[in-house]
C-alpha cells in the first residue's frame, strides 16, 4: 500500500484525491497547505486523517512514499526539491517548474536517490491519447512525424479563476515568468515535444493581448499566442493558443509521409487520414462517408468506456498516476520519459524569452513615439 500525501489543498488538489481514490493500493495519509484551515477542509471532504501547514512536519510525520505537488507553480521546486531530499517520490502538477533549469535539478536529484518523478501532463493519458499513441507506434503515419498541429484554447470570463486573475493585479498568475501562458500551455506543448526528436528545435514565438481584454483595460496579459517549432530538415510544428477562438479546441494533428491522425480531446475522437487520394470523383463522395463512418465508432467506443465506469472528466489523471505509481512499485521507467518534461520546459522557457523581448521592444517604440510628439528633428535623432 502506498502512502500518498497532497501538498496544496486547491481545486487541482480535488480533482487528484477523487482519482487516487478510485486506485486501488493507495491511501492519502495527509494532506499539506500554508492556509490550515484549506487542509483541514480537504482532509474533511476526502476523510484524510491528518491535515498540516508546515511541509516538514508532514514528511517527518507521515513519512509518505509518494507526494503530489499541486501548490502554484512558483513554489513546485522547492516543494519537490525536499520531498525527493527526504526519499519520497514526486507527482507535480503542470507547469512542472518555472524553467528548464529548474527541471534538470529535480530530475537530477531524482536520480541521484533513486526515485522517481513526473508532470501532470495528463491529457497524454486519456484514453483518446492513448489510442493514437498505439497508432502511432505501430507505424501508422508511414514514418517519422512531417508535421503536428496543437491547439489549446482557454475561455477568459469574469468567473471563476479567470475572473480572480483579471480583477486582482498581485494574483499569483503575474508573478510567473509566461503569466497565463505560463500556468496553461503546458498541456499543448507537451503534446509536440512527446513526437520531437531535436533536443533543441528552433522556436518562433508571436503573442499579443486580444482586443477584448484590451478592452477591459488589460495591459499585462498575454491571451493569444502563436508559435512555430522546427527541426533541422526534420518535423515541424505549429501550437496556437487563443481565448479568442470557437469553437474552443483542444486538438492535436500530427501527419506522416504516409497517413495523418487528427484527435479532439473535448469530443474524445480520433480520425484517421488517409495520404492516398481516391481517383477522379470518388474522391468527392468516398471520404466523407469515411469520416462518418469513423466518428460513429468514436461514439460507440465512448459510449462502451462510459458504461465501463471509466469515462470521467479526469480518466487521463488516474491513467497518469497508476502508470507513475507502476514505475514506482516495479522499479521501471516512468510513463512521462524525463527529455520529454525538459522539452517542454525548454520550449516554453523559448517563448517566454521571445514574448518578454518582444514587449520590451514594443515599450521602447512607445517612447520613442511620445517623445517624438513633444521634441523636434534634431532631439529626436540624438534620442
Amino acid at each position: 500500500m502506498l502512502r500518498v500525501a497532497i501538498v496544496g489543498c486547491g481545486k487541482i488538489a480535488d480533482s487528484h484525491a477523487s482519482q487516487l481514490q478510485r486506485i486501488s493500493g493507495c491511501e492519502i495519509v495527509a494532506a499539506c497547505d500554508t492556509e490550515p484551515l484549506m487542509a483541514q477542509q480537504f482532509c474533511q471532504r476526502f476523510a484524510v486523517k491528518k491535515y498540516f501547514s508546515d511541509l516538514a512536519t508532514l514528511l517527518r510525520g507521515t513519512k509518505p512514499d509518494v507526494v503530489h505537488v499541486t501548490t502554484p507553480p512558483k513554489s513546485h521546486f522547492e516543494i519537490a526539491k525536499s520531498c525527493l531530499e527526504r526519499g519520497c517520490h514526486v507527482y507535480v502538477e503542470k507547469p512542472f517548474t518555472l524553467n528548464e533549469e529548474e527541471a534538470q535539478r529535480l530530475i537530477a536529484i531524482a536520480n541521484e536517490n533513486r526515485l522517481k518523478i513526473t508532470a501532470g501532463h495528463d491529457d497524454q493519458f486519456s484514453h483518446v491519447a492513448r489510442r493514437m499513441r498505439t497508432l502511432v507506434q505501430d507505424g501508422f503515419l508511414g514514418g517519422s512525424p512531417v508535421h503536428m498541429e496543437s491547439y489549446y484554447c482557454y475561455e477568459l470570463g469574469r468567473s471563476g479563476y479567470a475572473g480572480a486573475l483579471l480583477g486582482d493585479d498581485r494574483h499569483w498568475v503575474r508573478r510567473l515568468p509566461g503569466k497565463l501562458l505560463h500556468n496553461i500551455i503546458s498541456h499543448g506543448i507537451a503534446r509536440i515535444a512527446e513526437f520531437l526528436t531535436a533536443e533543441s528545435p528552433h522556436v518562433i514565438a508571436y503573442g499579443f493581448t486580444s482586443p477584448m481584454l484590451k478592452r477591459m483595460g488589460e495591459k499585462e496579459i498575454v491571451d493569444e499566442l502563436r508559435v512555430i517549432i522546427s527541426e533541422e530538415e526534420s518535423a515541424t510544428a505549429y501550437f496556437t493558443f487563443s481565448s479568442q477562438i470557437r469553437p474552443l479546441l483542444h486538438q492535436f494533428r500530427i501527419y506522416g509521409p504516409k497517413n495523418g491522425l487528427i484527435l479532439d480531446q473535448d469530443q474524445e475522437t480520433l480520425i484517421k487520414v488517409r495520404g492516398d487520394r481516391f481517383k477522379s470523383y470518388a474522391e468527392k463522395f468516398l471520404p466523407p462517408l469515411i469520416f462518418a463512418k469513423q466518428y460513429l465508432g468514436n461514439a460507440k467506443t465512448n459510449i462502451r468506456t462510459f458504461l465501463k465506469n471509466d469515462f470521467h472528466m479526469k480518466s487521463g489523471m488516474k491513467c497518469l498516476i497508476e502508470s507513475f505509481y507502476r514505475s514506482v512499485v516495479d522499479d521501471t521507467p516512468p510513463p512521462i520519459p524525463y527529455r520529454e518534461i525538459l522539452l517542454t520546459a525548454r520550449i516554453m522557457d523559448a517563448i517566454f524569452v521571445q514574448l518578454d523581448a518582444n514587449r520590451k521592444d514594443d515599450q521602447v517604440q512607445e517612447r520613442i513615439v511620445a517623445y517624438s510628439t513633444t521634441r523636434s528633428a534634431e532631439e529626436l535623432k540624438a534620442y
